[in-house]
């Protein structure tokens, strides 16, 4: 039954791409990069955020049956709000409030831009020296609606309609330029491109992002020998991650997620949806496994058992209690959960990728037979 609830919930009618198009989406994404100006990390956040949201939208099935009424809704998966992309926008960037250094006296907010800092940066380095220390607080602040209207007229000023000149001409590739709307709408099968290749956008949005913020004079004298600069912008914070075990210990009665049998340490917190195919520390995306089972398990999507599992306990019975205990750590939206999840099994049935089950175990998709790695 849980398979079919979050197939039911998270449905995402995206206009297929031929195979020329994804073609010409690659072309076009090595161009972008090539022949683009970047003068700040602006437009690879832009880049990253239409990504992020192509795949972390949740389309139910009573909205699925809507568009098919009215096809051009502005429910439409093809019509992204420019409100949504500044959300994202201001999410990206709260990663990179923080100060990058050794020690507090020489650490310093690294600089995004060649000039002075950027505005978005100096305003959410002051809501973490008020004392708010997740993106979730940060929504339920009183004054995140002012944080939201000034992030907006830069966003429109700047990389919106700037992200798709090449070599000083418009190019109008992702979506058309129409500055009186409120909105975006992808063209023809980019959402699903940027579906197909998520994995590819974000990891060469991120390598180019941090090679700008690298290339920055101001910021080398305090990047040269204190470590990986990528992550620290994008890494995982393991120190930040642990403060999932205890609730996760509860809700799991003290047994590991994978194999059932209870945990004589303390455990490690997984991320069922594994980083290396969505890098991004959502709450209800926890799970707490023995060791050996999350290192047998590795960057693989588990087998079809284990989601209904994760949907079970993490989406039904638990979403509520994770919410509370956990929303000021991490970003905790159940949904998006649900749409990752749905969106990483599409692409493994799409791929004929194999299933980890435990230990060197593996199952085809959709269970029609082991496999021994």
């Amino acid at each position: 039954m849980a398979n079919n609830r979050i197939a039911a919930r998270c449905l995402m009618p995206t206009t297929p791409a031929t195979a020329q198009q994804q073609v010409d989406f690659i072309a076009y994404l090595q161009r972008l990069l090539v022949e683009g100006e970047f003068v700040a990390t602006y437009k690879f956040a832009l880049l990253h955020a239409i990504a992020d949201i192509c795949i972390e939208r949740p389309i139910t099935a009573e909205l699925a049956a809507h568009l098919q009424q009215n096809p051009s809704s502005e429910l439409d998966p093809n019509i992204i709000t420019i409100d949504a992309l500044v959300e994202k926008f201001i999410e990206l960037y709260w990663y990179h409030s923080l100060p990058y250094g050794v020690e507090d006296s020489q650490a310093i907010i690294l600089l995004q831009n060649t000039g002075k800092q950027s505005a978005l940066i100096r305003n959410l380095s002051e809501f973490r020296a008020q004392g708010v220390r997740s993106f979730t607080q940060l929504k339920m602040h009183p004054k995140w609606k002012t944080l939201k209207s000034k992030t907006r007229a830069t966003f429109k000023e700047g990389p919106l309609w700037r992200l798709q000149i090449l070599s000083g001409q418009e190019e109008c590739f992702y979506y058309a330029h129409d500055k009186k709307l409120k909105h975006i709408r992808l063209n023809s099968g980019i959402a699903y491109c940027f579906r197909r290749f998520y994995d590819l956008v974000v990891s060469l949005a991120r390598t180019h992002w941090v090679q700008k913020v690298c290339d920055i004079p101001a910021n080398q004298s305090v990047i040269g020998g204190l470590g990986n600069v990528s992550d620290f912008l994008f890494g995982r914070d393991r120190q930040t991650i642990t403060a999932a075990r205890p609730i996760l210990t509860e809700i799991q009665h003290g047994n590991c997620f994978y194999c059932g049998k209870p945990l004589k340490e303390n455990g490690e917190v997984d991320h069922f949806i594994p980083w290396a195919r969505y890098p991004n520390d959502l709450a209800h995306n926890f799970v707490l496994a023995h060791s050996s089972c999350n290192n047998a398990k590795k960057d693989y999507l588990a087998a079809e058992q284990h989601k209904d599992r994760w949907f079970e306990q993490n989406i039904i019975q638990h979403k509520h209690i994770i919410d509370a205990e956990m929303s000021k750590y991490f970003v905790c939206e159940s949904e998006r959960s649900e749409a990752i999840t749905t969106w990483a099994y599409q692409m493994a049935a799409n791929s004929n990728s194999s299933l980890w089950l435990h230990g060197k175990q593996f199952e085809s998709h959709g269970n029609s037979g082991l496999l021994l790695s």
